[in-house]
């Protein structure tokens, strides 16, 4: 049975239910127990998996879905990272698949009626060695080529958009910047909230706190899940679970080329504006922007080990701040407010895969490694189109499993320096 309609947010319906005392806003959500069977079923109720939701049934039609999530709803690394957006990728399917990404979450809150407050403030990553001025050169005139809008700034530009900064680092000094205007933030859990509440406004199930324990095939097609709430049966299972990908394919029974390991993000106390774009330092593996309650943001590379904690190592932290006071002096007075730490899957060449899989029916989407989060719109659309017809799109045909055998890697972690 569909669910009830959720009420639709405007300024109207504020003022409406301010006159009676707000008693007639539904649940975002309906929190349904799973039925026997479902035409699809998405594991993992992430940004990735509810975007895989709602673009099959916003772009096919596809509505008898269940998006199953062993904990709570956008508590994986959706909820766990630094909520940078970009598209200045250097490889052609990446640029297609973050600009596709970038045009939906410019749209978002209107296509979903909920604010995920998007904030194109732009984005500048610095270039601190003369091997990265030429990269990040040869960046902007590949950009141009595939339609992102991208430039190359001097450091007196630079130092106008980020009056905080130290331009002559005592050991890197900046050199210039790759600048996208069109780049930002947005709200991390509003966007799996928002997701969330239009997937279940189309009658498909959320269902939290169903852990899936594993999965049924015969003559290598996909029949079912087995779950901490009984046997769910399928016709179509994606597999959306980012650092846990590798556990559940092996319960299908094949092996994935990916690994996963600790990433860790911190804010500080809150101070006043003083930063308004998101700066990436490569070279020194930091980056920084200020929240909308005035907490600078901040993140740095992975732990060097294999791990499934959801917490980051000390010599890291230690490690990112000491490069970002180089280059920020001003944040060496601030206190550590929170620290936080999420479990990416990161592939050989850095870039995601989104495929078919040797079991019919079982569809992956996985390897985005620490660019997860500006992906979620691209990689929902592009994975809903993959679930729906059964083959990949424009955008996921690049990124399937066969390109590791055949060696067409889609190197990002040289091209662009970093994944982020």
């Amino acid at each position: 049975m569909p669910s009830a309609r959720a009420s639709r947010y405007s300024v109207f319906a504020i003022a409406r239910e301010a006159l009676r005392q707000h008693q007639g806003w539904t649940r975002a959500w309906t929190s349904p127990e799973p039925r026997d069977r479902y035409k699809v079923v998405i594991v993992g109720a992430g940004g990735h998996g509810l975007a895989t939701a709602y673009y099959l049934g916003k772009n096919h039609g596809i509505t008898d879905v269940a998006v199953i999530e062993k904990g709570w709803l956008g508590g994986g690394n959706t909820g766990r990272n630094t909520t940078i957006i970009r598209s200045n990728y250097l490889q052609d399917p990446s640029a297609a698949i973050y600009d596709k990404a970038l045009k939906l979450y410019e749209t978002l809150s209107q296509d979903l009626n909920y604010n995920v407050m998007f904030s194109p403030r732009g984005l500048i990553m610095l270039a601190q060695t003369e091997h990265e001025v030429r990269g990040y050169k040869r960046t902007v005139y590949a950009n141009n080529l595939q339609g992102v809008s991208t430039e190359w700034i001097e450091p007196k530009r630079l130092k106008e958009l980020v009056p905080i900064i130290n331009i002559d680092g005592p050991r890197y000094p900046v050199l210039g910047g790759l600048y996208q205007a069109r780049g930002g933030t947005a709200r991390h859990d509003a966007v799996a909230w928002g997701y969330a509440r239009a997937c279940s406004d189309m009658g498909m199930h959320i269902i939290q706190n169903c852990e899936v324990t594993g999965i049924e095939t015969e003559n290598g097609q996909v029949r079912a899940v087995s779950t901490a709430k009984g046997r769910i049966g399928c016709d179509k299972l994606a597999l959306v679970v980012a650092g846990h990908s590798s556990q559940l394919a092996a319960m299908a029974g094949f092996r994935l080329p990916i690994e996963s390991v600790p990433l860790q993000a911190m804010v500080s106390e809150p101070v006043k504006p003083c930063m308004d774009v998101v700066v990436m330092a490569n070279t020194v593996h930091g980056y920084m922007s200020q929240s909308d309650k005035g907490e600078m943001v901040i993140g740095g590379g992975t732990d060097s080990y294999n791990a499934f904690t959801q917490r980051g190592s000390w010599h890291h932290i230690e490690e990112t701040v000491r490069a970002l006071i180089e280059t920020f002096p001003m944040i060496s007075r601030l206190k550590m407010l929170r620290q936080w730490g999420g479990i990416v899957d990161m592939t050989g060449d850095r870039s995601p895969i989104l495929s078919t899989t040797p079991v019919g029916g079982i569809f992956v989407n996985c390897g985005w490694g620490t660019g997860g989060f500006k992906a979620i719109p691209g990689s929902g659309w592009a994975m809903a189109d993959l679930v729906a017809q059964g083959r990949p799109g424009p955008l996921a045909a690049a990124f399937g499993l066969n390109r590791f055998r055949e060696g067409r890697f889609i190197d990002e972690s040289v091209a662009a320096g970093v994944a982020h």
